[in-house]
């Protein structure tokens, strides 16, 4: 299946103390490895739902078909990423 579009991911929310040190603004592009400086664990939560972006697919939970939410694991210290599909 071919690629169609660029994912990105940008931190939109940090609470408490990220140990990877992720803050508000900091932006990766999701593709098939963990992105240099980018929490191998954030990594593995996004992944499947940038995929779906990715792919041109969508969540029926957003009002933009291009864009998704998703928070790292760590309930403490949650970091929430924006997911958005560029060049659709």
């Amino acid at each position: 299946m071919e690629e169609t579009c660029e994912v990105v991911a940008r931190v939109v929310s940090q609470k408490g103390t990220c140990h990877a040190g992720h803050g508000i603004g900091d932006e990766f592009v999701i593709d098939n490895k963990t992105p240099a400086g980018m929490c191998s664990w954030a990594f593995c939560t996004v992944f499947p739902f940038a995929m779906v972006l990715r792919f041109g697919s969508s969540f029926p939970w957003e009002d933009d078909p291009d864009k998704t939410t998703v928070a790292c694991p760590d309930p403490t210290n949650p970091v929430v990423f924006e997911l958005r599909r560029i060049g659709k």
